[in-house]
């Protein structure tokens, strides 16, 4: 395997930061419907309730310990971009909500925040298919349904769709909350990512070929 040069890391970190950005504008928008929490978030909300720590320090521990079993197992799948991942995630949302929430929020009619959750799901699904195929790291939740999809040769779509409901239903059973939102992310999040995946491909590909000769 051909060793990366830095000039190749930064543009490969940039097309990370991008799709991470774009991503994120999805989960903001998902957030301020308040339909229901992302599949992950209600696996969460399930463990916090019988933990002695916050909602944060869970999420933190759950992916630290997801990035622990993958350095066991397969440590190439954890990179500089999984940090990157975890350390901006937050603040983007707080940076979208800060703009948003003015705009998008509960107060709209039910069928619209709807429309705004269907939306929201498509463009994290292509946020989050340009983050994984910009090879620089993945978020360990993503990293769930990437590594399964590589090791069982399932299409990522289908795995995703898989491992979003295995979320939420443990979730539910540990006494976390989901709402219409939550089915909705479950099952579109993973159908357009699978779909937009080859696209993302050539897209960073051609970004790479572009800017690197």
């Amino acid at each position: 395997m051909q060793k990366r040069t830095l000039k190749e890391w930064a543009v490969r970190m940039v097309l990370l930061l991008a799709g991470l950005t774009v991503a994120h504008l999805g989960v903001t928008l998902f957030m301020l419907t308040e339909l229901g929490a992302d599949p992950f978030n209600v696996l969460i909300q399930g463990l916090a309730a019988h933990l002695p720590v916050s909602h944060g320090i869970t999420h933190m521990c759950v992916c630290f310990l997801i990035i622990l079993i993958l350095l066991v197992l397969d440590r190439n799948y954890v990179k500089a971009g999984t940090f990157v991942c975890m350390a901006f995630g937050g603040p983007i949302i707080d940076g979208f909500t800060l703009v948003l929430a003015p705009f998008v929020n509960a107060a709209l009619p039910l069928a619209i925040r709807i429309a705004v959750v269907v939306a929201a799901c498509a463009i994290l699904a292509f946020g989050m298919t340009i983050v994984i195929q910009s090879d620089a790291g993945t978020g360990p939740n993503d990293l769930v349904a990437v590594v399964l999809s590589d090791k069982t040769g399932k299409k990522f779509g289908m795995v995703r769709v898989f491992v979003d409901v295995i979320f939420v239903l443990a979730g539910v059973l540990l006494g976390g909350v989901f709402g219409i939102g939550t089915l909705v992310c479950a099952f579109v999040v993973g159908t357009v990512a699978g779909i937009l995946m080859p696209y993302s491909r050539k897209l960073v590909g051609a970004a790479l070929r572009s800017t690197l000769g």
